[in-house]
């Protein structure tokens, strides 16, 4: 699984790499003389309501794919982790004010939160990771606080600090490392939530804004043509679902390797 998982996302990593090389066409070329073209020879994923051609925005599409669920998910990992680790360690009011911030947040479906800043603060992908940064930091933070709590019980934790270690040291050598198995885990399903999120604000206008090439705007424009032209919309869907099957499937075969109960 994890090897599988790995294939995938190294596969369109250097799709992403190599677009300008893979794509047939400009992504942004319109052409009213191809409009709606079915997959052909000329067209190998077809064209669009405008004559672009479809392949070669799913291709230019990896990028941004990438580009959002890799870059969304480094500050909430970092805020959580720095929250999570504090709050377990330390305990007492540090851990009450984190936990109680926590359990108000949990109550709450992510992808509305999320929707609600971005409505909000309006419509683009750094309003978007400004979102995933207040809200997105929560599974981190639980996971790092459930780590850190069982590691400063433990013989080397108590060995370091009866040496006279600072708290700083003890937890960025000692508790961090450990700590961050589970973390990484839970790392590769965020990517591809935060990637599946994303297309969706493209798809209801509030991320990309189109023309990108961008596998939620692309859906969205082929929804009208789907039962005549089902290729606009099939082929970014398709390309969605294996990037996500991919980091999918690393965390699986992670979780398997490291033996984390999912």
């Amino acid at each position: 699984m994890f090897v599988t998982g790995v294939g995938l996302v190294l596969i369109w990593g250097l799709i992403a790499a190599a677009a300008p090389l893979l794509a047939t066409h400009d992504p942004y070329a319109i052409d009213f003389g191809a409009l709606l073209k079915p997959p052909g020879e000329a067209h190998w994923f077809g064209t669009d309501n405008v004559g672009r051609d479809t392949y070669s925005r799913v291709v230019y599409g990896a990028r941004l794919a990438l580009y959002i669920g890799l870059l969304g998910v480094i500050a909430p990992l970092v805020i959580g982790m720095t929250i999570g680790l504090l709050a377990g360690y330390f305990g007492g009011w540090v851990d009450t004010i984190a936990m109680r911030v926590v359990d108000i947040t949990v109550p709450f479906p992510f992808f509305v939160l999320v929707l609600s800043i971005v409505a909000v603060l309006g419509p683009g992908i750094e309003n978007y990771f400004i979102a995933l940064a207040l809200v997105g930091w929560v599974g981190y933070a639980r996971l790092a606080r459930a780590e850190a709590l069982v590691l400063r019980q433990s013989e080397f934790v108590l060995a370091a600090r009866t040496m006279g270690f600072s708290h700083g040291y003890i937890l960025l050598r000692h508790v961090l490392p450990n700590a961050l198995s589970p973390v990484v885990v839970y790392l590769m399903t965020d990517v591809t939530l935060v990637i599946l999120f994303g297309a969706a604000l493209g798809f209801l206008g509030m991320g990309v804004s189109p023309p990108a090439a961008e596998w939620g705007v692309m859906i969205a424009e082929g929804q009208t043509y789907i039962s005549s032209a089902w290729w606009i919309s099939f082929f970014p869907g398709l390309a969605m679902v294996l990037i996500g099957v991919g980091f999918a499937l690393i965390g699986d075969g992670l979780a398997r390797m490291l033996r984390i109960e999912r």
